[in-house]
């Protein structure tokens, strides 16, 4: 497959939708709000990310596979995504807060396993790179030597991390780490 990315933005949104919708709403209608805001219900939600999108306070990487939306990396800064998982954990080894957090990932179904989400990362840095750069920190799992649905690897793996640069910093959960990596301003 040959991708592309492009960024989140009112051009885009319908793009975006699409995919949602085609997965009905995507983890029983999330819309990618969760790290937002508290879950409202897939409307409110679906409302929510267009209205975040249209004053340019939601950002992600989409890519593209011959025209259509295949898949998503939502990053944003810290402020903008303050509801990452493990919290507490997260909060007891923290010394200084990053720039940017990429929070989730979303592949199509029929586009699992094909490098969706390592090009959805990679775009991801890209626009963190022409926003400025700075410290990028996300939470994958570890999923070598262990069997994870993709599905389920909404933070992405450890592995598709590390190749593109990023470095364990602590560990938050039993196969969940925080990594980081600076990026330069392009």
């Amino acid at each position: 497959m040959s991708f592309s990315t492009k960024p989140l933005a009112e051009a885009t949104w319908p793009d975006f939708a699409a995919l949602v919708e085609r997965h009905n709403g995507v983890w029983g209608g999330c819309w990618c709000t969760g790290f937002h805001t508290a879950p409202a219900g897939a409307a409110a939600n679906r409302a929510a990310k267009e209205a975040l999108v249209r004053e340019g306070r939601a950002h992600a990487a989409l890519v593209f596979d011959a025209g259509a939306c295949v898949g998503w990396c939502q990053f944003g800064p810290t402020a903008e995504l303050p509801r990452i998982k493990h919290q507490r954990a997260y909060r007891e080894g923290l010394t200084t807060l990053p720039d940017w957090r990429i929070t989730c990932f979303f592949s199509d179904k029929a586009c699992r396993g094909k490098g969706v989400a390592a090009a959805a990362l990679a775009g991801a840095l890209v626009e963190i790179a022409k926003l400025g750069g700075g410290t990028v920190e996300s939470y994958p799992e570890d999923a070598q030597g262990r069997s994870v649905a993709g599905a389920f690897l909404h933070n992405g793996t450890l592995a598709m991390f590390e190749a593109q640069g990023f470095e364990r910093s602590r560990k938050i959960g039993k196969h969940r780490w925080v990594v980081e990596r600076v990026v330069d301003c392009a």
